[in-house]
């Protein structure tokens, strides 16, 4: 990728066995809402959509805007270049755990990390992620690059005054004790949370924002539903983290933002909450934690 034309950039999703047609269109919703986290720079399904037909489509379900994720440079500079060009994008940039040993392997983790230094100034650029820990797919040899990559990013939320959005995977006890070690930044999202009721209550204590994705939907993703039973409504968001994670009953199909509806109706459901009500909670969260779209 030419680093003067971020916007050529692009990354293929292996297609495999799976149904790559995209889902049709769900009812939109009456009260917009936006998707806090996705990665549309993956390109997927038998007919890839491009960055204005992800929008397009999102905002003519109710999807008022989402948050672009990046999780290495290239990715990184992606999403701030998206967001720069779209009012409906803002942009998330970091190295991603997997990432950080690879660079820290090559002697390039400081030259990572100072690249999303760099990007994080951008006006909109509003969190630095998806950074945290992942000991699901890396070994042991490369867990001090993740804390050392993980605590580097903490400090860059803090300077640049944004959000944090935080991969954990199989990484629960680590990540809770490394935020209360070193401080968490001010506004702090578990993308993706993957915990169970337990942490739910230790992230409510703390003032961390759980942000919930399709996979809440699964049958057995019980651990979520409880987790989202005991959250505060004020640090509930969604997300897609699409491509990935499609809701049911689109399991394993491409996912885009335009599906949040789908998401947002199950947890309305599960809360007992009318779904305009929901869907206003949401959007005002999703604007306390990374600030205006416009």
């Amino acid at each position: 990728m030419s680093e003067t034309d971020p916007s050529q950039y692009v990354r293929q999703r292996e297609k495999g066995a799976r149904d790559v047609s995209y889902p049709e269109l769900p009812e939109p919703l009456a009260v917009p809402v936006y998707d806090n986290h996705c990665h549309l720079e993956i390109q997927d399904g038998d007919d890839a959509l491009s960055l204005d037909e992800q929008l397009d489509r999102a905002v003519a379900v109710g999807i008022a805007g989402v948050v672009q994720a990046g999780g290495d440079i290239d990715s990184s500079r992606w999403s701030a270049w998206a967001a720069a060009s779209h009012p409906r994008v803002l942009a998330a940039v970091a190295i991603h755990p997997n990432e950080a040993p690879l660079y820290a392997a090559a002697g390039r983790l400081g030259e990572a990390v100072e690249a999303i230094d760099e990007l994080a100034a951008q006006p909109r650029v509003r969190a630095i992620g998806e950074t945290g820990l992942d000991f699901f797919r890396t070994g042991a040899d490369g867990i001090p690059a993740q804390h050392e990559s993980f605590e580097a990013h903490i400090a860059l939320a803090k300077k640049h005054g944004i959000a944090m959005q935080i991969h954990d995977r199989d990484a629960h006890d680590a990540v809770l004790e490394t935020l209360a070690r070193v401080g968490a930044p001010e506004r702090t999202v578990f993308h993706c949370f993957s915990g169970g009721a337990d942490m739910a209550r230790i992230a409510r204590e703390r003032g961390y924002y759980l942000s919930f994705a399709g996979n809440v939907t699964f049958k057995n993703a019980q651990n979520l539903r409880d987790a989202l039973a005991v959250t505060p409504l004020e640090r509930i968001l969604v997300e897609t983290d699409a491509p990935f994670l499609t809701p049911v009953p689109y399991r394993g199909r491409p996912n885009a933002p335009y599906l949040v509806p789908v998401t947002v109706r199950f947890m309305a459901a599960e809360l007992g909450l009318d779904v305009d009500e929901l869907s206003a909670q949401l959007a005002a969260n999703t604007l306390a934690a990374y600030g205006s779209f416009g």
